[in-house]
């Protein structure tokens, strides 16, 4: 029984420390992730002595919070915000990252000197951006960029990471069984993936937003249960009917952001904060898993293939890449190269070769991982000074209109507004009202009682509304109060 304690003492103090040691990294400018990473290596067998190599369970591990990452990630996603740039965005996630992979194979195979296959696998593991180091950086380090930057940068994060693991997984394949690969069935296989994952993703997200509505489950608490298995199921039958389970869970998640449920926001919220826990997880048993001695060991080749890889392989898969895009401009185009980071998903595929047990599979771990930390600590902490030495640099972001409420007396900046008895709004749920996200029922009255609405709460005849919102939205709402009820 003591280990079991043991073992729940010293999650729960890493994790703590993990929060703690985030204050002071937002303060230093260090990317919170690196800190994570760090407290997982200081923690190790070559720091205070906590053995972990199983390489399958931090590979599980990984994938899970991945899972959970992109999905929470898709929460977070407007849909009007990445329209203009989809089809940026998919080039990017697709033709990006196949250039890199080349490019950067081409670089290990003629200079560092690995095999061809070899050098690819590399490229492959690396070619992606991470979404949750980019969703983290640019999300809790408050980074405002002009125009559609912010959204094209965390769509590519989002849904690049399939196209990495296919890659990977596909070369592995090549690797272990040279018989079973050719290109018809790469090419075939590439296409299944992702139409399949597309078309679950989608299916569940529709699906899932008409459960959370109809339902009517007794406890709020299981509506949060519900989503949290929500991504498991998602990515287990994605993956079982032979599509990509990661697009799949991203693009539910996007799917389920931009409908109308109940508890949403409580939802997001709770994603959000599974987010940073899967982040500090996966970030503490990597570095658990790592010896900084090996990885001192790779340094020279490390510096070399990370530097060919911030200034030549993304820039150029970038460019090309974007060729299509006349309406970003070149100081844009520098940007996107240079918010190209890697995190925790290319050291969670390094362990596929690790697990596979191919010839090299510590040493390309240990690259992996020198590449992941230098573009953490590189480019993720000198994000803002770029943008704003490139004048693309946005300005603040305003309020939403819940925060700007008074502490005194919040109901001075709300619109009260009384439904009549024969509104067509009496017996709706809120969450049927469709009503536009700058729009918030506060407060209800209710026979000289105060109702806190919840998208399941009915209108009653003569409630009094209390709305937050702006004039077009304000005029919204009173046109919607004054429809009459057709006749039954």
């Amino acid at each position: 029984m003591a280990s079991v304690e043991l073992f729940m003492f010293g999650t729960a103090a890493l994790l703590l420390l993990c929060v703690f040691a985030s204050k002071a990294s937002g303060k230093l400018g260090i990317p919170t992730l690196v800190v994570f990473l760090g407290i997982g290596i200081l923690a190790g067998s070559e720091g205070f002595g906590i053995q972990f190599d199983n390489a399958y369970a931090a590979q599980t591990l990984g994938i899970v919070a991945l899972a959970y990452i992109l999905f929470s990630g898709g929460l977070d996603t407007r849909i009007k915000d990445v329209k203009p740039i989809m089809k940026a965005g998919a080039s990017l996630a697709t033709l990006g990252v196949l250039i890199t992979s080349v490019i950067l194979g081409l670089f290990n195979h003629y200079v560092l000197g690995f095999s061809l296959l070899e050098g690819m696998l590399i490229g492959s593991i690396i070619s992606s951006t991470d979404a949750g180091a980019v969703f983290t950086v640019l999300r809790s380090r408050g980074v405002q960029l002009k125009g559609d930057l912010k959204p094209l940068l965390e769509l590519e994060s989002g849904s690049n990471d399939p196209m990495a693991v296919f890659l990977t997984t596909s070369i592995l394949t090549m690797m272990m069984s040279p018989e079973d690969a050719s290109i018809y069935q790469f090419i075939i296989n590439l296409i299944v993936q992702i139409i399949v994952g597309g078309v679950v993703g989608y299916g569940a997200g529709r699906l899932g937003t008409l459960f959370f509505n109809k339902l009517k489950l007794e406890f709020e608490g299981l509506y949060t249960v519900m989503s949290l298995a929500l991504v498991l199921l998602i990515y287990s039958l994605a993956q079982a009917l032979k599509g990509n389970g990661f697009l799949a869970v991203y693009i539910a998640g996007v799917v389920l952001g931009n409908s109308t449920f109940i508890f949403k926001k409580s939802i997001m919220l709770m994603h959000d904060g599974v987010s940073w826990l899967m982040q500090s997880l996966v970030f503490l048993a990597l570095g658990l898993l790592l010896y900084p001695s090996k990885v001192i060991d790779v340094t020279s080749s490390g510096i070399l293939l990370a530097a060919f890889l911030m200034f030549v392989a993304r820039p150029v898969s970038v460019f090309i890449g974007l060729a299509f895009a006349k309406d970003i401009s070149f100081r844009e185009k520098i940007l996107i190269s240079w918010v190209g980071l890697r995190g925790s998903v290319p050291v969670v595929m390094a362990t596929f070769p690790l697990v596979a047990g191919i010839h090299n599979a510590d040493l390309i771990f240990n690259l992996v991982f020198f590449i992941a930390l230098t573009s953490l600590v590189f480019q993720g902490s000198s994000i803002p000074f770029v943008s704003r030495l490139l004048g693309l640099e946005g300005a603040p972001k305003e309020e939403s209109p819940n925060e700007q409420v008074s502490d005194a007396n919040p109901r001075d900046n709300m619109t009260p507004l009384l439904v009549p008895a024969e509104s067509s709004l009496v017996g709706k749920a809120v969450v049927d009202l469709n009503l536009p996200e700058d729009l918030l029922i506060v407060v209800i009255e209710r026979e000289g009682k105060t109702v806190i609405p919840r998208g399941s709460t009915e209108i009653h005849a003569n409630d009094k509304l209390y709305i937050l919102a702006e004039d077009p939205g304000l005029q919204l709402m009173k046109s919607k109060i004054m429809e009459v009820a057709p006749a039954t």
